[in-house]
């Protein structure tokens, strides 16, 4: 099986342009290909693990990525997926971003001479003139088309602002960039992405001619995926401080049974010959394909040794065995008790399991906490000191989460 044909059957890939050319060049490890990745935070989540996969399997097969960071675009924010407009960062914040991404994507790409790169927008869209855009790009686009566009149909009720509607001028010259200064001859990103990227092709061959090899592919969940790395309580990220490796295996975990084997097939590196013979399972087998999926993704992003902690832990929870030492944990000081206690709402939000005492109120109030494994119903209840004292106290948010708290 081509690697082509392979990201067909993972069910990968929802449209393209050339796909005759797109065979050959991935196929012969011909492919110098870019995918972009907003730096609107200090870590990846799991939204983006379509993208870091599919860099992974595309250059395992030979093939050169580029990720691109959108220091540049991010100054502007992107409309596409948005019913409303992204808050503007500072240079140093999107910097700072940038670098916490390489270091996260080096667990799936190598980077290096001949290898993958990455490569910064803000390099050349911040020092372009604005007389010279509208002379060399401007030109190329039609108002029309790009009203046409779903991206900015969505934002159009609303009120689409003309800092917004600039991004797939900006988006296009990025692809336009790379092919002429980084041999990029390729673009992916997902469905919600399209239109821009389309305006990328369109752009090279308009400025270097019809036969100029731009390529576009999108990513058949990669919409979905962002959703994916939301949660009711927030993001599920690929940083360990912001998600333990032991949450990041319950939220695999618990997927849906319908999902669970679109999602092995997606996201894992497990041969598909394997993966096909799950299709048949049903029953306690989901549970089985769920915890292999947790397990693989874990070990990708965080490594064997904490995938096999987090199984061992979620597999004692699940057996009813209380408290493990590899649940995630957070130590309460003695400036944390008043009078020898502390209230249900600071402890929620000490734990990192409630960004504020009124979420910790509502949760209490909806019956999503449990510690110790009964159910708080009040919520001015307070739990005395001692109780922290040896394997802690055990506080359970909904059916997922789980959090040892210690002194």
């Amino acid at each position: 099986m081509t690697i082509f044909d392979e990201l067909k059957a993972r069910g990968l890939i929802a449209q393209m342009t050339d796909e005759e050319q797109i065979k050959d060049l991935i196929n012969n490890g011909k492919a110098t290909f870019y995918i972009g990745f907003d730096p609107t935070a200090d870590s990846l989540h799991v939204g983006h693990f379509m993208a870091l996969c599919l860099m992974k399997r595309l250059q395992m097969a030979g093939n050169r990525p580029i990720a691109l960071i959108g220091g540049g675009t991010a100054m502007i924010g992107d409309p596409s997926g948005r019913t409303d407009m992204r808050s503007m960062m500072t240079r140093e914040t999107i910097q700072h971003n940038c670098d916490c991404f390489k270091k996260q994507m080096e667990r799936f790409i190598e980077f290096g001479e001949g290898k993958a790169q990455m490569v910064n927008n803000a390099d050349w869209l911040l020092d372009l003139n604005y007389v010279d855009v509208l002379r060399e790009v401007g030109a190329c686009f039609s108002v029309n088309n790009m009203l046409r566009a779903e991206c900015y149909k969505q934002r159009m009720e609303k009120g689409l602002s003309f800092l917004e509607f600039n991004y797939m001028i900006m988006q296009s010259y990025d692809f336009y960039y790379l092919y002429k200064n980084y041999d990029c001859n390729f673009q992916f990103g997902g469905n919600d992405q399209w239109s821009n990227m389309l305006g990328g092709t369109e752009l090279i061959r308009r400025k270097l001619g019809k036969d100029a090899h731009a390529m576009t592919i999108t990513l058949l969940l990669n919409s979905e995926g962002k959703k994916m790395g939301k949660t009711a309580s927030g993001a599920v990220w690929l940083d360990p401080n912001k998600t333990s490796p032991f949450d990041f295996y319950q939220y695999w975990r618990n997927v849906s049974d319908n999902d669970v084997l679109k999602c092995i097939r997606m996201l894992t590196f497990l041969p598909l010959e394997e993966i096909d013979a799950m299709d048949s399972w049903e029953g306690s087998q989901l549970n089985t394909a769920k915890e292999i999926l947790a397990y693989e993704l874990t070990k990708l992003v965080h490594g064997e040794e904490e995938a096999t902690k987090a199984q061992t832990a979620a597999k004692a929870l699940f057996a009813g065995g209380g408290i493990t030492e590899n649940m995630p944990t957070t130590t309460l000081t003695d400036a944390d008790f008043v009078d020898g206690k502390i209230g249900v709402m600071d402890l929620l939000v000490k734990a990192g399991l409630c960004a504020s005492k009124s979420e910790a109120r509502r949760l209490v109030q909806q019956g999503g906490i449990l510690v110790n494994d009964e159910k708080v119903t009040d919520v001015y209840m307070a739990v005395e000191a001692d109780k922290f004292d040896g394997d802690g106290v055990i506080v359970k948010k909904g059916k997922k989460t789980y959090h040892k708290v210690v002194r």
